[in-house]
C-alpha cells in the first residue's frame, strides 16, 4: 500500500505518471487530460465510455473538469522531487527495444519480470501479486523476454517443456503421445546441458577466427599503408624527375632561342651598315641632281663651264656591293628542329607511359585467398609471380574471363524502362519516374552500367534489336546537354559499336570505320583493361571478330548502351 503523500496517490491509472492536466470525471477518478481523451476517442465508434478505474459505464461522454487542486499538489510534487520514485528505471516507459508490461492500460511501463507460467510480462506495480499472493508462489519468474508466445506449442497450447531430438524441435506434453511418439525426447533442461557444451566448442572457433580475421585485418591495414607510402614516394620522385626534365626542356627552348636571336642581330647589323651607306649615296645624288637642274638654267656661262665637268662626273659607286636577300634563307629550319624533338618526346612519352600501364596493371595489387572449410589449408588464386595467360582464341576460352554485368538506373535516360533484375533495357514512349541526377543522361536514350572494369580481363554478351550501340566509357564522360560529346564513341572518353540491321561501325573520339559483317542477333564484348584491348565479336557458329580497339586505358570503365528498342545482357552461368 502507498504511504501518505505518496505520488501513487497523484499518478494517472493510464499512463502510471504524475498527472499532467489532471481532470475528473463523474465517478471521482482522474486522469491525465491527454490520457483520457485519447482513451475515449477509440470509444467514440461505440458510443459507450467505461471508466478505465472502476469499470462505470456511461452512456455519453462524460464533460472533462479541471482538477484544480490536484494541479496545484502535482506541480508540489515536481518542485519537491517526490515524483523521482515514479521515474526510476523501475518505472520507465517502455521504449521501442523494451519489453512492455502486459498489464499497464494506456501508455505502456517497461517490463522487469516475464512469467513462465502466466506467459506474461509485469512492470514493478503490476508484478506485486506474484511477491505477495500465495497464488503466484509456484510460478517462475525469470528477466523480462519478449515474444513469449513462441514459448507454446502452437497446435496444443501448452508450455513448451521438452525437446524432440529425433525431429531438432522444441515440443509440449501432448506432442510426446501424438506427431512425436515413439520418438528421443529429452527435457529441455538436459538438451540445453549437452548443447551448452557444444556452445564452448563454437565460442572458441568463432573467437580464434575472430583473432585470425583481427590479425588479417592488421597485416592489410600494414600493407596497405606501405603501398600508400611506396605511391608518396613514386609520386615524389616522378615528380623530381618530371621537374628535371622540364628543367632540360626549358634550357633547350633557352639555347634556341639564343641562337636565333643572335643570328636575327648578325643579320640586321650587317643590314644596318649597308643602309647606312646606301642612304648617304642617295643623298649625294640628290644633291647634284638639285646642282644640276641649277646648271642647266643658269646665264652665267663661266659659273656653268667651271662647274660643269664636277657635277657632270659620273658617281663611282663600285665600292657598294649590290645586296640581294637569299630567298631560300628563314628560320624554318630552326621550327622544324624544334618541331622534331616534340614529336619524338611525345612518342617517346606515349610508349613508355604505355610500358608503365602494362607493368602496372598486369601485376595485382593483393593476392586474394580462399579458405577451405574442410581443411586448414589454403589455396591460392591469383600469384604475382605467374605470367599472363595467352589471349582467349574460342568462345570457351572467353567464357573463362565472363562478368555479371547490372545496369544503372541512376544514369538511364527517362524513355528508357529497366527490367529482368536490371539486365534489360527497352527505351518506351512513356517517361519513367526517374528523379534528376547528375550521373542521368538527359538527351540521349543511353544507360550505363554499375561495374567499373579495371586491372584485369572481362567478357560479357549482348542480345539486341533495332539499331543500337555498345560500348565502355570512362566514369567523367559527358552526361547533360544535347552535345555530341554525350554520346558514346563520339568523345575521347569511351570507345563504341553501332550495330543496325545495315552493318556496323566502330567510334572512338568521332573518328569511325565502317565494318562489313553479316547481321547477329548477338554480339560478345572482350576488354583486357591492363593490355589497352577492346574487341567485338558477332556469336553464332563461330564467333567473328568485327572490331579491335588497341590503346592505353588509364581509368575504370564502364559497360554502357545506347538504346534504339532493346537491349539484354546475356547470363551465361
Amino acid at each position: 500500500m502507498a504511504e501518505p503523500m505518496s505520488p501513487d496517490y497523484f499518478s494517472c491509472p493510464l499512463c502510471v505518471g504524475l498527472l499532467r492536466d489532471p481532470v475528473a470525471i463523474p465517478c471521482g477518478h482522474s486522469f491525465c487530460m491527454d490520457c483520457i481523451s485519447g482513451y475515449w476517442n477509440e470509444a467514440d465508434y461505440t458510443g459507450i465510455y467505461i471508466c478505465p478505474q472502476c469499470k462505470i459505464t456511461f452512456t455519453q461522454r462524460p464533460v472533462l473538469r479541471p482538477n484544480t487542486m490536484l494541479t496545484q499538489v502535482a506541480e508540489k510534487i515536481k518542485k519537491t522531487g517526490l515524483n523521482q520514485a515514479n521515474t526510476s528505471p523501475g518505472n520507465s516507459f517502455a521504449g521501442p527495444a523494451d519489453v512492455p508490461c502486459d498489464f499497464c492500460s494506456g501508455k505502456k511501463l517497461k517490463a522487469v519480470k516475464s512469467c513462465l507460467n502466466c506467459l506474461a510480462s509485469y512492470c514493478e506495480k503490476h508484478l506485486k501479486p506474484h511477491y505477495e499472493s500465495a497464488t503466484f508462489k509456484r510460478h517462475k519468474l525469470v528477466d523480462e523476454l519478449g515474444n513469449l508466445d513462441r514459448k507454446i506449442c502452437p497446435q496444443h497450447q501448452k508450455s513448451l517443456e521438452l525437446f524432440c531430438r529425433t525431429d531438432q524441435m522444441c515440443i509440449c506434453a501432448i506432442c510426446t503421445v501424438s506427431e512425436h511418439r515413439g520418438h528421443d525426447i529429452v527435457s529441455a533442461e538436459a538438451e540445453r546441458s549437452e548443447k551448452q557444451k557444444l556452445l564452448g566448442v563454437s565460442q572458441a572457433e568463432i573467437r580464434q577466427k575472430c583473432q585470425e580475421r583481427v590479425k588479417e585485418l592488421e597485416e592489410l591495414r600494414t600493407a596497405v599503408d606501405s603501398l600508400k607510402n611506396s605511391a608518396k614516394r613514386a609520386m615524389a620522385e616522378s615528380e623530381k624527375m618530371f621537374e628535371e626534365m622540364i628543367r632540360s626542356i626549358e634550357r633547350m627552348r633557352s639555347e634556341v632561342t639564343k641562337l636565333i636571336g643572335i643570328n636575327e642581330k648578325a643579320a640586321f647589323n650587317q643590314a644596318d651598315g649597308l643602309v647606312e651607306r646606301l642612304e648617304q649615296e642617295i643623298d649625294e645624288l640628290k644633291k647634284k641632281e638639285i646642282g644640276l637642274k641649277q646648271l642647266y638654267s643658269t646665264d652665267d656661262h663661266i659659273h656653268f663651264l667651271q662647274n660643269f665637268n664636277y657635277l657632270c662626273t659620273p658617281t663611282d659607286d663600285g665600292f657598294i656591293p649590290r645586296v640581294t636577300v637569299n630567298p631560300d634563307f628563314s628560320f624554318g629550319a630552326a621550327r622544324k628542329a624544334v618541331a622534331e624533338i616534340k614529336e619524338r618526346l611525345e612518342e617517346l612519352g606515349r610508349e613508355e607511359l604505355l610500358k608503365i600501364s602494362k607493368s602496372v596493371n598486369e601485376v595485382p595489387v593483393y593476392t586474394t585467398e580462399t579458405r577451405s572449410r574442410e581443411k586448414s589449408s589454403r589455396v591460392k588464386e591469383i600469384t604475382v609471380d605467374s605470367a599472363p595467360p595467352a589471349e582467349p582464341r574460342t568462345r570457351a576460352d572467353f567464357l573463362k574471363y565472363f562478368c555479371q554485368l547490372r545496369l544503372d538506373p541512376a544514369t538511364a535516360y527517362k524513355e528508357l524502362h529497366l527490367s529482368d533484375s536490371n539486365r534489360k533495357v527497352i527505351r518506351t514512349r512513356d517517361l519513367q519516374s526517374y528523379s534528376d541526377t547528375h550521373e542521368r543522361f538527359d538527351s540521349f536514350a543511353q544507360v550505363l552500367c554499375r561495374e567499373a572494369l579495371s586491372g584485369g580481363r572481362f567478357y560479357w554478351e549482348i542480345e539486341w534489336s533495332g539499331e543500337f550501340s555498345m560500348g565502355v566509357a570512362y566514369k567523367g564522360i559527358s552526361r547533360k546537354g544535347k552535345g555530341s560529346l554525350c554520346l558514346l564513341g563520339y568523345n575521347d572518353k569511351s570507345w563504341s559499336l553501332l550495330c543496325s540491321d545495315s552493318g556496323y561501325s566502330a567510334w572512338h573520339n568521332r573518328v569511325d570505320k565502317a565494318i562489313h559483317a553479316p547481321h547477329s542477333p548477338r554480339i560478345g564484348v572482350y576488354l583486357d583493361h591492363g593490355a589497352g584491348v577492346l574487341s567485338f565479336f558477332s556469336i553464332g557458329n563461330n564467333m567473328t571478330l568485327l572490331h579491335r580497339f588497341e590503346t592505353s586505358f588509364v581509368e575504370p570503365l564502364y559497360p554502357g548502351f545506347g538504346v534504339g528498342t532493346s537491349v539484354k545482357i546475356c547470363q551465361l552461368k
